[in-house]
């Protein structure tokens, strides 16, 4: 098992603190570098790693280390620094907390988890031999096989930060499966689920009462030829752990809406329009920033986005947006370079408590304003009781409400407006904008009952057109 702990500091790390809090081993451990410099590693004297240490990032985002840590800071920007320590033997734990203690006893700041610091000198007594190598190229993972790298974490919140993401496309880049194992206290980020959510990636719970389950699906896993897999009955049925039984509902709602705009691929293009206008719809400001990673540390610009995003290109381009403190609202943007243009895949949750109304009001004006301002494809929208905060338990969660969707102009022209107009079972849509090209918006409920059904026969409708 690996131990995270990060230190928070109002000052950059520069090269000598970061040296004296590498060295908090003693002069016999030494360093390395991987990931391109991106990672330094304070190893054992026969070079197995006992604290890798990501390069500091500095956060100007309001509330976002509170997000990720329940850990409030003063106001103002911090340096986050992040370490991971394996614990095959038991002083790479204090040596990580040193490590951070030193740093934030030089700096000033604090650290996470608080109980972690120190600033002793932790010297090696345990075999350096019992700490497994990690695999080439693959420093962030704790096992990994033919199939399979697994991704031991113990922290309350399991984020996509810049080091899990580097260990999902190197596992994706070479077929294998990317499996996280947790206690049964940890929840995910929205953007760790979304990535988890398709097989053969999973989140494996270590539930001391129950053994190893799924944390999205529940089934019970057990490891089998090198990966964990579901576990079966006689009748070849999943089983379903006890544990995964639906969290009491508090009244706490999450509102989805799953956008996709398309746009002329021009030197003129700006991206991040269309969710900024989303945002400012439905909370009244703009999103607080965004990042390729978490924690979200950049504020926000649709220029700097855009610069990144046709950098990249003609290779796909993930982000990850956050609201301000006072509404939880969380974004994901894919950014796509394809045949008909550039187009923007786009998901938004927001979360509110008992005592709060979604604003279902207001999406008929954000479909209309994102039609004819910011080429929208389709827009579809959900509510479902789950948490306020929109972290994901390892529980039962109720599923997507549809409440209403959206389709585009264009794509409605494209569709036949005589056909995606007059659907034969309902429901009769609103049309926005100008008449002689209008976009369609279907209510298909108010978030009350399951109306699933009535969205699949309308999206059956629309593709036989």
């Amino acid at each position: 098992m690996t131990k995270d702990v990060i230190a928070l500091t109002p000052k950059m790390p520069d090269l000598p603190t970061l040296l004296a809090g590498l060295y908090a081993g003693g002069p016999d451990l030494g360093l390395n570098t991987t990931a391109d410099g991106a990672v330094v590693q304070l190893c054992a004297p026969d070079g197995r790693p006992l604290v890798s240490v990501e390069t500091p990032i500095l956060i100007q985002v309001p509330g976002e280390t509170t997000r990720l840590l329940d850990h409030p800071v003063e106001d103002g920007p911090v340096w986050w620094t992040e370490a991971r320590a394996s614990t095959a033997v038991a002083e790479a734990g204090r040596l990580a907390g040193s490590f951070a203690g030193r740093l934030a006893t030089v700096l000033g700041g604090t650290v996470w988890p608080p109980e972690a610091a120190s600033t002793e000198v932790v010297p090696l007594t345990a075999d350096a031999s019992a700490i497994p190598a990690p695999a080439a190229g693959a420093p962030a993972v704790d096992v990994l096989t033919d199939t399979t790298a697994v991704v031991i974490q113990d922290r309350p919140l399991i984020a996509m930060t810049s080091w899990l993401s580097d260990a999902l496309r190197t596992t994706t880049a070479t077929d294998r499966a990317l499996q996280i194992v947790t206690p049964p206290t940890a929840r995910l980020t929205l953007p760790t689920r979304t990535a988890l959510r398709g097989l053969p990636n999973r989140w494996v719970v270590q539930d001391p009462e129950h053994g190893y389950y799924d944390g999205l699906s529940g089934a019970v896993l057990h490891w089998k030829k090198g990966t964990f897999t579901p576990a079966q009955d006689e009748q070849g049925a999943t089983v379903v752990a006890e544990a995964f039984a639906p969290a009491p509902d508090v009244g706490d709602r999450q509102l989805i809406l799953t956008l996709r705009t398309r746009h002329p691929a021009d030197e003129h293009l700006v991206l991040g329009h269309a969710l900024e206008a989303a945002l400012r719809h439905l909370t009244g400001a703009p999103p607080a920033g965004w990042s390729t990673a978490e924690p979200v540390n950049l504020p926000w610009s649709t220029g700097q986005l855009t610069d990144l995003a046709r950098a990249r290109a003609p290779r796909p381009t993930w982000l990850v947006a956050v609201g301000h403190p006072d509404r939880p609202a969380l974004a994901t943007v894919r950014v796509l370079r394809t045949p008909a243009g550039v187009e923007e895949d786009i998901t938004l949750a927001l979360g509110y408590g008992g005592d709060e109304t979604p604003p279902l009001h207001a999406v008929e004006e954000l479909a209309t304003a994102l039609d004819a301002e910011h080429g929208l494809v389709t827009l579809l929208t959900s509510l479902r009781p789950a948490r306020r905060d929109l972290t994901v338990p390892p529980r039962l969660e109720a599923p997507l409400v549809p409440v209403t969707f959206t389709l585009g102009s264009e794509e409605a022209g494209t569709i036949g407006l005589a056909r995606a107009g007059h659907p034969p079972l309902g429901p009769m849509p609103t049309r926005l904008g100008p008449e002689g090209k209008p976009a369609l918006h279907y209510v298909l409920g108010d978030g009350s009952g399951p109306h699933l059904s009535v969205f699949q026969r309308l999206i059956e409708h629309l593709k036989r057109g």
